[in-house]
């Protein structure tokens, strides 16, 4: 829940003119596509597979995720000069390359927002403090080139659905959606959101999606646990509903919840003759989207330099496929994100649940839920599950580094060859506790 839950560690076409770079600044470069030149092949699970066809990447993937919003891993602040921000660029690339990894997932879109040269969202306020301002040049085509000149991969990670985060501070830039296309975003708690009911706010996001894959050679789309938001109690926003939803037993009197206030889509679809019920609704809603989302990735790359699409969901499954012994938030009842589906119909690449709890913790046990997935995988999509690296901090609830050097044995152990993804790259670049020097050392070492 990146970043965004991440943080837990806690609409019609915006115009032109806030997109265009200041006078006498040169954009940089753009990896466009017919010149790209991707690095060495790394695991692709290709088109979907038969169900049990054998998946063996060629080598481990080894990634993390970069989360920009609220400025989580990049830039370390807003507001940094141009020449600042490329610094921290290289420097976390070369991170990234010392200890071993050979991927990072960018968050390219963290609120309806661009990392990128668009003409359809604007500049987001985590480069400059303010949202639509020029940053002066094009980071994900810095990324790109820098990422490339240490053979890393690089993937655009996107929030489908978030239209501002609770940690902004400046007003949305005239463009932004919030202000073209309101009666598609609603506040929710103490952030907004845009309403996967509307089918044009749907069309939007294809549209976000086709420009970039079209202009920037990144290697893969990238979608985290964010779909309907983490719910909000009734009596106001939440401290921390994703920290609720990490909570290794659910309450035994749970607390009454805000529903999502979807009241105007809702009510369109029945009057348009809709059936399903309001969850399966709000299910089939996101369904669409993630199907379209992984056909789209296929239509824009083909023959080009290609490009796969994942999805790091919550680490639960949904309760009825759950073994003994395993309890906890259901995304499916709460967050309206169907994975099993997904998986049954080879809608992704690969899935990176994410098992942000530590292998003795038997509510969610870790191996348990490796195990899990892998047996609700039929055409064995590639399996990269998401490292809580993050906890290692200075709290009192702090993990040691042998907690993640466990958690790869037993990825190693249970599902060879499959990798796995650290949140975030943060903890890498401060090396906290020693973790990115034992990575390097011991499971890194070839």
């Amino acid at each position: 829940m990146h970043r965004r839950r991440h943080l837990l560690a806690l609409g019609s076409l915006p115009w032109l003119s806030a997109c265009e770079s200041p006078k006498g600044t040169a954009p940089a470069p753009v990896e466009t596509l017919p010149n790209a030149a991707p690095p060495a092949p790394l695991p692709s699970a290709g088109p979907a597979r038969p169900p049990g066809s054998p998946s063996a990447p060629a080598r481990e993937w080894r990634a993390a995720w970069v989360a920009t919003v609220a400025n989580i891993d990049w830039p370390s602040k807003p507001g940094l000069s141009p020449e600042q921000q490329q610094a921290e660029i290289r420097s976390l690339c070369d991170t990234a390359a010392h200890i071993g990894l050979n991927a990072l997932l960018l968050q390219v879109r963290t609120s309806a927002d661009a990392f990128y040269e668009s003409r359809l969202e604007p500049w987001s306020e985590y480069l400059t403090g303010t949202q639509g301002q020029h940053p002066g040049y094009d980071p994900l085509a810095v990324w790109l080139r820098e990422a490339r000149a240490r053979g890393l991969e690089l993937h655009a990670w996107i929030n489908p659905y978030r239209a501002r985060q609770s940690k902004a501070r400046g007003p949305a830039a005239a463009q932004h959606l919030s202000r073209t296309r309101p009666e598609w975003v609603k506040a929710y708690g103490d952030q907004l959101w845009i309403d996967p009911g509307e089918p044009a706010a749907a069309e939007h996001l294809l549209a976000v999606v086709r420009d970039l894959l079209s202009r920037y050679a990144v290697d893969g789309l990238h979608l985290d646990d964010y779909f309907y938001p983490y719910p909000v109690p009734a009596g106001g926003a939440a401290a921390n509903p994703v920290a609720a939803a990490l909570a290794s037993t659910e309450p035994a009197k749970p607390a009454p919840e805000l529903d999502f206030p979807d009241g105007p889509s809702w009510q369109a679809y029945v009057m348009a003759g809709g059936q399903l019920s309001r969850p399966d609704w709000r299910r089939d809603n996101v369904n669409r989207l993630v199907k379209r989302l992984y056909a789209l990735v296929k239509e824009v790359r083909q023959g080009q330099a290609p490009a796969r699409f994942g999805i790091s969901p919550f680490g639960l499954p949904r309760p009825e496929n759950r073994p003994p012994g395993i309890a906890g938030f259901s995304q499916y009842d709460k967050l309206y994100a169907d994975v099993e589906l997904w998986l049954r119909e080879g809608w992704m690449d690969y899935l990176a649940p994410q098992l942000y709890w530590p292998r003795a913790q038997t509510a969610q046990a870790f191996d348990v839920l490796l195990q899990t997935w892998q047996t609700l995988n039929p055409r064995g999509i590639a399996l990269h599950p998401g490292l809580f690296t993050s906890r290692i901090d200075n709290s009192a609830q702090s993990w040691q580094p042998d907690e993640i050097l466990g958690q790869i044995d037993s990825i190693r152990r249970l599902s060879p060859g499959s990798g796995h993804i650290h949140f975030s790259l943060v903890a890498l670049a401060q090396n906290r506790k020693g973790v990115a020097e034992l990575l390097r050392e011991r499971a890194y070492s070839r």
